[in-house]
């Protein structure tokens, strides 16, 4: 392919040309560098939002030592970044998941992993920007009820949205803004709290602080490990925008692997900080203590202090979401691109100015605010629907894994910059492996107290949504029309190479 690019093009002209050898036309403006696709997928992952929003939950659970998940998650994930990178790298095209599991496998299995993809994405945007309200209703000295975290939302959302519609330059900015306010503040409030308010040392670690009860260790610590499970995802973001970077095959897998190593360390660092800043684990473990994170920031930086760390805590939020709604949109455009989906005719549309998906856009703001604004009927209701947010991101990986493992047994070889040779059969089994024990934790029902329902509700909620994308699959044969290239990573003569008969 090389020898048909002329020896005076461009690197945009080889990007254009790589594209065009994969069947598309390039849209887009490449005007994202490594390091704001890197910032992109750190503000999706976002250690602040990840380790804020469960570390509560996740010390009262399992005491100190849940600090651990964060290592197991990490390696974990590193594998499944490993393997997304072989990917991106023969085939970095918009949209992520959804072509790759197209390419790997085949129209029905891309279309059913990104319609649990994009499910999960519109969900976490809703569960982001309503997650932001108590730290909003917090800096402004209100009450968090449900009013106050709705119209905190729909801000959110609005904001995201508008730096969203004006153009991947201004993305790219805004996620390199997000990026350093957030790691700057991640280590400015874990580095004072260790000087001014550590009450603990490394020991307590070790310690679950009776967390545990009479019951198993290991029960305890795998329910508290839920934060290193939701904290290591984002990096999937770095590909969702491939026709926006300039020399993608190299730099996204890249942008991905870094995205995993300065993420997850922040990530770690703040959740250390926070656990040994904390001057009674006993009050967080038997519930006096609701709120450590509040108590142990107050503590530290004082009412005026706090206000302007709950500052950097809301833009990190707004990151969260922008960077969640960009890969939403542009995998609802690659969707549509191939026209499979109703719609497809707007949502394949970009701007002509700022050359985004106007409509797609809309659709990753409307659908988030609408569940926003569900809660004003029922809490509950928006409890159960972001329930499935985590385990929808996690399917929709584990189901590219899968098309990866399948497609290497049946003669693929990753052809991209970036390979792991022979490293790549191991590291995607073992990809797989932790996927499905961390879809297994989290969908492991964990409150027999309560109705059935409610402790299988990860599994019925995921159960819906597959349900739901097949029968739209069913009614409306979406997934048979267009003709982008599809199922042929594998060769066509391994393909068709009859298996040798087992002898008798």
């Amino acid at each position: 392919m090389s020898s048909a690019i002329p020896r005076d093009a461009t690197p945009h002209d080889d990007d254009s040309a790589a594209l065009a050898a994969l069947g598309y036309e390039s849209r887009f403006k490449r005007d994202m560098s490594l390091w704001a696709n890197f910032s992109l997928g750190f503000t999706y992952l976002s250690p602040v939002v990840g380790v804020y929003a469960l570390f509560a939950f996740s010390l009262a659970t399992g005491g100190p030592p849940m600090i651990w998940s964060f290592l197991v998650a990490g390696i974990g994930q590193l594998l499944v970044a490993l393997v997304f990178g072989e990917i991106v790298s023969q085939y970095p095209v918009s949209g992520g998941l959804y072509p790759w599991a197209r390419r790997l496998w085949g129209r029905r299995w891309a279309w059913m992993s990104g319609w649990i993809y994009l499910v999960a994405l519109l969900v976490t945007i809703a569960s982001v920007a309503y997650g932001a309200g108590p730290y909003a209703a917090a800096l402004l000295g209100a009450e968090p009820t449900v009013d106050t975290t709705i119209g905190c939302a729909l801000a959110i959302l609005v904001l995201a949205t508008v730096i969203n519609f004006a153009g991947t330059r201004t993305l790219a900015r805004a996620a390199i803004i997000g990026f350093a306010a957030e790691l700057v503040g991640a280590l400015a409030v874990g580095g004072w709290l260790l000087l001014t308010e550590r009450h603990h040392g490394l020991g307590a670690l070790f310690d679950d602080f009776g967390a545990a009860g009479t019951g198993s260790y290991a029960a305890a610590f795998l329910a508290a490990g839920l934060i290193g499970v939701f904290q290591y995802y984002g990096f999937e973001a770095c590909g969702d925008v491939a026709e926006e970077v300039r020399d993608p095959a190299r730099r996204i897998p890249r942008a991905m692997r870094m995205t995993i190593y300065v993420g997850g360390a922040a990530a770690t660092f703040v959740a250390l900080a926070l656990t040994l800043s904390v001057a009674d684990f006993g009050a967080v473990v038997s519930g006096r203590d609701a709120d450590p994170v509040t108590t142990s920031l107050t503590a530290a930086f004082g009412p005026g202090g706090t206000k302007v760390v709950l500052g950097i805590v809301l833009i990190s939020f707004v990151s969260c979401a922008m960077s969640l709604q960009a890969a939403a949109s542009r995998l609802l455009y690659a969707y549509a691109r191939d026209d499979m989906i109703a719609g497809s005719g707007a949502l394949r549309r970009l701007s002509p100015t700022r050359h985004v998906p106007p409509y797609a856009l809309l659709v990753t703001a409307v659908v988030p605010a609408l569940v926003a604004l569900g809660s004003k009927l029922s809490e509950d209701a928006l409890t159960k629907i972001i329930s499935f947010a985590s385990l929808g991101i996690y399917m929709g990986f584990q189901m590219v894994v899968l098309a990866a493992l399948r497609a290497r047994t049946r003669g693929w070889r990753p052809a991209g910059p970036f390979t792991l040779g022979r490293w790549g059969l191991p590291v995607n089994v073992l990809a797989l492996a932790y996927g499905v024990s961390a879809m297994v934790n989290m969908a492991w029902p964990r409150t027999p107290e309560g109705p059935w329902y409610d402790d299988w509700i990860v599994v019925l909620s995921g159960l819906v949504v597959v349900a739901l994308g097949a029968v739209y699959m069913t009614l409306t044969r979406h997934h048979h029309r267009g003709d982008a290239p599809a199922g042929d990573a594998v060769p066509a003569t391994a393909a068709a190479e009859p298996r040798p008969q087992t002898a008798h």
